[in-house]
């Protein structure tokens, strides 16, 4: 069964970090492209960051660019996304997404594999 589930999120200050971990079971990641997407209250699901199975162009958001960082542990079959430098404006449900595809693309119908979402809340 194929499965996607995410966990680190919470409660952090502005201007702090978070780690986000999404495990993957039921497939193996390394031939799969991988995706942060996050979907704030009242708004639509955008995508945060990308990147393909193998060498190619990593993608990032303007909002969130220098800021986040995607990479993964294929030995692990894990993906991360690390935050830093977090704003009130990053609060939002995040979800990892993945595909058999060698490139990645930032568009939500683009992705085979969801977790059920993680809540990340940017609060003084």
């Amino acid at each position: 069964q194929v499965q996607l589930v995410e966990f680190g999120g919470g409660l952090v200050q502005p201007g702090g970090s978070l780690r986000l971990s999404c495990a993957a079971s039921g497939f193996t990641l390394d031939y799969y492209a991988i995706a942060w997407f996050r979907q704030a209250p009242g708004k639509e699901r955008e995508g945060v960051s990308c990147t393909p199975s193998s060498d190619g162009t990593t993608y990032y958001a303007e909002s969130v660019k220098g800021r986040f960082t995607i990479s993964r542990h294929n030995a692990k079959n894990m993906m991360y996304l690390q935050m830093d430098s977090l704003k009130p404006e990053d609060t939002a449900v995040y979800y990892c997404a993945a595909r058999q595809a060698l490139l990645c693309v930032p568009g939500e119908s683009f992705w085979d594999y969801w977790g059920q979402g993680t809540q990340v809340t940017v609060s003084a």
